[in-house]
């Protein structure tokens, strides 16, 4: 909630138009109260109670202040709706708030992204100044913004070690025993393949392309010993090993894409898992074939 709601500052007359504010959060109350504080004090409100709502705005609409919640249910919704405002209005000033105290430390990374972070519960007076300040002073002039791609190119070793680190520390699950090198063998032509399909998206429904080094790998897993079981739960630790990289990468990541982006990552991996098991059930049939005489 927001405090002073009563105690309300009076509108500055040096701002002759009125700045269109658009105001994102999925709590009714606090949309309510502040639409009516920030028209009071000479904003013109538009109110979404979702990402979906905001979306729809931001493209329909022209805006010249973004001031969004940050979790609308969801952990990071408001960057999305930042990476939207970014897009189609480049010169707005572009604000998040955020009732988790533990915000004001990742502000930094956090303001790659947006203009400005604000804690709740905030006083009306401050939250009006600072909306005044920033449009006076302008956006950010330095963003730094990269592709999903780029990313995992850049940290392709870094999400390789974490990964394998990972199978180690699950003895009881991985039972084969590997070193570092034949362990992770398959891993830099996945990431090859990995990075060339965000590069180079697939059509909505279309089956992902076919891939030797996956077929390989799968008839090697084999001979090493693998259960399906165990390369079921190597795939599923290199997931999260790239989800993680991604999640340290937060505050450079570019939103409006993120969700197509993970999408793709998470159809590949599964494509790459299935051709590999393709290869090593064929292999198994072939083991139990009889030997002719």
């Amino acid at each position: 909630m927001f405090m002073n709601k009563a105690n309300l500052p009076i509108a500055d007359d040096e701002l002759s138009a009125r700045p269109k504010i658009l105001l994102v959060d999925d709590n009714q109350s606090i949309r309510v109260s502040l639409q009516l504080v920030l028209e009071r004090n000479g904003f013109d409100v538009v109110v979404a109670a979702n990402v979906n709502d905001a979306l729809k705005s931001i493209g329909s609409q022209h805006f010249d202040v973004l001031l969004s919640d940050l979790h609308m249910p969801n952990a990071g919704d408001g960057l999305t709706v930042v990476s939207a405002m970014r897009h189609f209005h480049p010169k707005a000033v572009t604000m998040i708030f955020s009732g988790y105290p533990e915000m004001k430390e990742a502000a930094a990374a956090i303001l790659m992204q947006a203009d400005e972070i604000l804690v709740k519960p905030l006083d009306v007076k401050t939250l009006v100044n600072t909306i005044r300040e920033r449009l006076k002073q302008g956006v950010n002039s330095v963003r730094t913004v990269e592709v999903v791609a780029n990313i995992l190119e850049k940290e392709t070793q870094s999400t390789i070690d974490e990964w394998f680190l990972l199978v180690e520390m699950e003895p009881s699950v991985i039972t084969v025993h590997l070193d570092e090198k034949k362990r992770c063998a398959h891993l830099p032509q996945l990431f090859r393949d990995l990075v060339f399909r965000l590069r180079h998206p697939l059509p909505l429904g279309s089956r992902a392309l076919a891939s030797p080094a996956a077929a390989e790998h799968g008839l090697l897993r084999r001979e090493q010993g693998y259960s399906a079981s165990m390369m079921v739960e190597e795939s599923r630790m290199l997931q999260v090993s790239i989800f993680q990289t991604l999640q340290n990468n937060l505050h450079k990541v570019d939103f409006s894409l993120l969700l197509v982006d993970v999408m793709a990552i998470a159809d590949e991996v599964d494509s790459q898992l299935a051709q590999a098991m393709a290869s090593y059930v064929s292999k198994s049939k072939i083991d139990t074939l009889p030997v002719e005489a």
